[in-house]
């Protein structure tokens, strides 16, 4: 039966933005373990279940001083070099939105940082462009809570739809029969909190051979 969720592996585009140490810094509305936590679950669900992911930097080598992906985005992806710019809006770069065209996918899911600055100017300018945005709310993060809240808001008044990372990873494998559902285990037992419990039962009732 075809699936009726919004989001597929066929039709998503993943969209990592500025996921960066020093630029990680000033965030304020989402603790450091919790940022990284979900940024690696959704990454690592994308690069398993095969959905094409586009990494990008602000200034990571043409600034005063280098400033790569986190580390354990570039362990998710290491064939990958993002994209780094100067443009606080990903998608005035060129590269950027050929890099999108190139998955030949109108979804795509994004998140970054900061939410108010990046995030939210790249997902206006892709509404604008005719994709359609889901922005992924707790693998983002703002200088401040109500900065992060006020650049949702104006994400959703735009038309994107606001979700989790976990929301996203079950949409886009809702079969828990499937054969790419078991791909998610590990990245759900390392990352899912109280999740895990769930993915501990379900193993444990598995066929055994």
């Amino acid at each position: 039966m075809h699936s009726i969720n919004e989001l597929t592996i066929e039709n998503s585009t993943l969209c990592l933005i500025d996921h960066q140490p020093w630029v990680a810094f000033p965030v304020n509305s989402i603790s450091p373990e919790v940022l990284t936590n979900n940024v690696m679950a959704l990454a690592k669900s994308a690069k398993a279940l095969g959905v094409p992911t586009v990494l990008t930097t602000i200034n990571g080598e043409s600034g005063p001083l280098r400033d790569p992906l986190f580390k354990g985005l570039t362990a998710v992806f290491p064939e990958s070099n993002p994209i780094d710019r100067n443009n606080t809006n990903a998608w005035s770069d060129e590269r950027f939105v050929a890099a999108v065209e190139k998955t030949g996918r109108k979804k795509l899911v994004m998140a970054g940082l900061w939410t108010e600055v990046c995030l939210a100017q790249t997902t206006v300018s892709a509404l604008a462009a005719g994709y359609e945005v889901y922005f992924v709310a707790d693998a983002s993060g703002g200088l401040s809570a109500e900065s992060h809240d006020r650049a949702c808001a104006r994400m959703e008044q735009r038309g994107a739809v606001p979700m989790t990372w976990f929301a996203v990873t079950a949409e886009w494998c809702p079969d828990n029969s499937a054969p790419e559902y078991q791909r998610l285990y590990p990245i759900i037992l390392e990352h899912g909190g109280g999740v895990q419990w769930a993915v501990e039962y379900i193993m444990a009732n598995l066929p055994r051979e």
